[in-house]
């Protein structure tokens, strides 16, 4: 019993022996590497900051997209943006000339750019050199549906978000086939998009319009932000992190991107490179794009903070899944599209939201030479918008709409049920608070439609803006029609003729010219110029006090009726008119 005792204190002693000594020997082995200098010629402190330093750079590294773009090959077509101009055969012309009529977008010139293409980066400085906490903000779906569009803006519109999208942002890249009956649409697609991280498609069962395709997109997504970006896009680096930024920081505010232009014919890029436009629209309920107003410009601090946008275009947009479900999401009673994008405008600020453009934030979108495919339902679309958020201001809209009066436009008292849920402002108030710069037409009674010529009757003041300039135009002669719109006319308090249909524009004679221009109007605050000042007289002439002539018909050279300044006479049918 003695001897195992002792057999058992002397092997606890040599254990402790022996653990004394792998101690002493780990000490001054860690003495030993901490005061050796390592291969960079540092020290382990030295090595440790480098460590942090390495973390901050795998910070950094957030910002990779879910697919890098290969190098830069400036012998490509379209590269960095650059405008392509083939010299093509007659063969290859017909080619062309087919895609062009076919989807309105120059596709066969598309087809010989790259899907995977650079961008020049014109970005102002502050935006490419913000830097974002990536772990903080929110991830998004990225939502495109699509109807029969051409298979390389498709696919373009697909790998720009891939290869520009920080991949811990991007959870997944959403196609909605709207029901497209092209062949290349189908399987070759599907295998296409198989091969990419991130994408998922998923095709309607019936034609759904834009409105409900999105929304069906948007039931499967499962991101906190819902990005919607149209079918025929390229996103610059840097697109997506403002957009989301600015919705952690406000979940009531809506993000619209810069949309820059991209040529339907030759793909140039064009990057609005300084302060962007933002929306508005005009009496006859279609967007319209105008300059920053002041009182905005004086808002902002910061030439990189979100401009305040009363309107958005509609088609590339960011919005909190949360807060676009509270909001009511979209108007699921509008048909294919058109009006929607004002009808959430509207929405988002009279019900305590906001709309904002994000200068830091650029995608470019190609603008068909035409809409691709026909949208029946635009009038009723508006329709609704106008009847559900616009009050008693809608009168306006009816007199330069008048088929919309006949209009069917459905159900809306769910609408108006969310509007009253809502708590939402008056469109009173959205005018004077949101949008204060726009003209409100006074339509006093008798002074406003159609001018008919008493000495051609079935003629009447016509104003047709070409694409190019407002104001590149004259007032003509064209046969009454009773529709609005181009042959709508308001004269106001201040003795204006005003054509608002389009854009506030206001008629005027230039010195020493006898034909009846067009200027934009001054703002309600500014004095009326001379140059714009008319006078109804009783007798029914229409006098401008600075020409000292009055408006006529008359007969052209080449037979036509047309109008023009001439002297003054009251006996003459072909100087009186009259409001119809």
């Amino acid at each position: 019993m003695k001897i195992s005792m002792k057999l058992k204190w002397t092997w606890i002693g040599k254990s402790c022996i022996l653990i004394s000594l792998l101690w002493i020997t780990y000490v001054i082995v860690e003495l030993s590497v901490s005061t050796l200098p390592n291969s960079a010629g540092q020290s382990n402190g030295e090595g440790r900051k480098n460590k942090a330093y390495s973390n901050d750079e795998e910070n950094e590294d957030l910002s990779r997209p879910v697919y890098e773009k290969s190098a830069v090959n400036m012998y490509s077509p379209g590269e960095m943006g650059k405008a392509v101009h083939l010299t093509l055969n007659a063969e290859e012309k017909k080619h062309e000339e087919d895609s062009i009529e076919r989807y309105a977008i120059n596709v066969y010139m598309s087809d010989k750019i790259s899907l995977h293409r650079h961008i020049q980066d014109d970005r102002m400085y502050e935006c490419k050199t913000k830097k974002y906490n990536y772990r903080k903000l929110p991830t998004t779906s990225v939502i495109i549906a699509f109807y029969n569009e051409a298979w390389s803006t498709l696919l373009r519109t697909i790998h720009s978000v891939l290869e520009t999208s920080p991949a811990v942002l991007l959870k997944e890249l959403i196609l909605v086939d709207d029901y497209s009956d092209r062949i290349y649409l189908k399987s070759q697609l599907e295998e296409y998009i198989s091969n990419l991280q991130r994408v998922r498609l998923i095709r309607t069962n019936k034609r759904e319009g834009l409105v409900r395709a999105r929304l069906i997109g948007a039931t499967f997504s499962t991101g906190e932000v819902l990005t919607f970006l149209d079918c025929h896009c390229e996103c610059v680096t840097g697109w997506l992190e403002p957009l989301l930024e600015r919705i952690r920081e406000n979940e009531t505010a809506i993000l619209c991107p810069v949309i820059d232009t991209i040529d339907w014919n030759t793909f140039a890029f064009y990057m609005q490179t300084g302060e962007p436009m933002i929306g508005g629209f005009d009496w006859r309920l279609t967007f319209q794009w105008h300059s920053v107003p002041e009182h905005e410009r004086n808002r902002r601090k910061s030439r990189i903070d979100p401009i305040r946008s009363p309107t958005m275009a509609g088609g590339l947009f960011a919005v909190s899944k949360k807060y676009f479900e509270y909001l009511g999401t979209y108007d699921t009673g509008m048909e294919v599209w058109g009006g929607e994008n004002l009808e959430l405008s509207f929405r988002v600020w009279q019900c305590q939201g906001s709309l904002e453009i994000h200068p830091c934030s650029h995608v470019g979108h190609v603008f068909p030479k035409r809409a691709p495919y026909a949208r029946p339902n635009f009038l009723q679309n508006t329709v609704r918008a106008a009847e559900v958020w616009m009050d008693e201001y809608k009168v306006h809209f009816y007199y330069r709409n008048p088929p919309a009066k006949k209009e069917k436009y459905g159900d809306i008292s769910e609408r108006k049920l969310l509007r009253d849920r809502l708590q939402c402002n008056s469109f009173h108030w959205y005018l004077k608070t949101i949008y204060p710069e726009l003209h409100v037409p006074e339509d006093r009674p008798n002074w406003h439609g159609a001018i008919r010529s008493e000495g051609v009757r079935s003629e009447c003041l016509d104003y047709n803006a070409p694409d190019h300039s407002p104001t590149g135009a004259h007032l003509s002669l064209f046969g009454c029609h009773g529709q609005g719109g181009n042959q709508y006319f308001e004269y106001t308090s201040k003795k204006e003729i005003r054509f608002n249909s389009v854009t506030e524009l206001c008629a005027e004679v230039i010195e020493g010219q006898s034909t009846i221009g067009m200027k934009y109007c001054s703002s309600d605050a500014s004095p009326v110029p001379d140059s714009i000042i008319w006078e109804f007289k009783p007798d029914g002439t229409i006098f401008q006090p600075k020409s000292n002539k009055c408006i006529s018909t008359y007969h052209t050279a080449e037979g036509r009726m047309d109008v023009e300044m001439r002297l003054c006479n009251s006996q003459d049918n072909n100087q009186i008119w009259h409001f119809e």
